[in-house]
């Protein structure tokens, strides 16, 4: 586990550091919350999906923050991430160690979720598709862009 390194971004992905990372808290109010290692935190504000092992061997369960309804979340307390991509199209994927796996897709009127990271980075899909990024200068970026291809073309939408 690196706290220190900044997110990778890839044409279609951001890869986040949170390898490693264990779940260390799980809240619901209107959202579903796992707090991480070193301050880190994922929320949705949506319908998540949660699977275990195989799509084909084990159907997901469906957890609704609105509703309270995410029991089946507390099997991931104290697991450690593995994998965690947040997708330029507004899906962010985690993959724990249990075999657990947390995908949520953009919503199509709200943030359906989001990452915070102490260092200043934060990801959040953003209303309709697409993905919102802070980095820890303050600047923002969103994608899908016209340019998404060509990853140098995209510019900050603002610096405060």
């Amino acid at each position: 586990m690196s706290t220190e390194e900044s997110p990778v971004e890839h044409a279609d992905r951001w890869i986040l550091n949170l390898r490693g990372m264990s779940v260390t808290k799980i809240s619901v109010d209107f959202r579903l919350v796992l707090a991480l290692d070193a301050d880190w935190e994922a929320a949705w504000q949506v319908p998540v999906s949660l699977s275990h092992g195989t799509v084909h061997a084990n159907p997901s369960v469906l957890l609704n923050p609105e509703s309270q309804d995410v029991a089946a979340a507390l099997a991931l307390f104290g697991a450690k991430v593995l994998s965690a991509v947040a997708f330029k199209s507004g899906t962010l994927r985690l993959v724990f160690d249990t075999g657990h796996h947390l995908t949520c897709s953009s919503d199509p009127s709200f943030e359906a979720w989001q990452v915070t990271v102490p260092t200043g980075w934060r990801f959040a899909s953003l209303p309709g598709g697409g993905l919102a990024v802070w980095s820890g200068s303050g600047a923002s970026e969103s994608y899908p862009r016209h340019t998404m291809r060509q990853a140098q073309d995209v510019r900050p939408l603002s610096t405060s």
